[in-house]
């Protein structure tokens, strides 16, 4: 094949690419296939299912695949119904390890997140408390799950949580006599320079 065929063949192509296009931008989008359900979603309605049965349908506030996580099934849940909800995923779908527990404070509200696994299963799962900013409150899941002691204190130390039930809620990282919770968002610090 000659230069000039190669290039008469590319020009064809080139030409064919392009009349393409202007029918996909005449006709709309080119049609989009279905986004393919995530891999975890029955865990996901599992979990919901579960709650919304076992504690009650206003108890679950949200639920959704977190795809950007490696798809982690994320339930919100009412403050309210936190412990009879750990209780039942540790007992029903033997989440039996806290992996950690962290507050998030998002001006409007605060939050606890926190990230369960089972052993036996493998399965992961987030699950978020919303609390009010004014007298923020989540009760304590150290009875159910020992790892949430100390994250559970710093939770209260940094951000101002209390924890109902917990057995020795105190500061953990700042010192006693410290006044406020550093990493709230309307934190102002005693002392300018610290």
């Amino acid at each position: 094949m000659s230069e000039e065929q190669k290039r008469a063949e590319q020009l064809e192509d080139q030409k064919q690419a392009d009349q393409q296009e202007q029918k996909q931008d005449q006709t709309g989008a080119q049609e989009k296939k279905p986004k393919e359900p995530s891999p975890n979603q029955p865990l996901l309605d599992k979990a919901a299912k579960l709650i919304r049965e076992q504690v009650g349908t206003e108890a679950v506030e949200e639920a959704y695949i977190n795809e950007a996580d490696s798809h982690l099934p994320v339930v919100a849940v009412k403050a309210s119904h936190w412990f009879r909800i750990a209780q039942l995923l540790k007992e029903e779908l033997q989440l039996d390890y806290l992996i950690n527990l962290s507050g998030v404070d998002y001006e409007t509200h605060m939050e606890v997140v926190y990230h369960i696994e089972s052993f036996q299963t493998g399965e992961n799962y987030c699950f978020k408390v919303r609390t009010d900013r004014e007298a923020p409150s989540v009760p304590s899941v150290t009875p159910v799950w020992n790892t949430a002691n100390w994250p559970e204190r710093e939770v209260y130390d940094l951000f101002g949580i209390d924890f109902p039930g917990h057995p020795d809620l105190r500061r953990i990282m700042m010192p006693d006599d410290w006044v406020g919770h550093p990493l709230r968002k309307d934190y102002e610090p005693l002392d300018p320079e610290v």
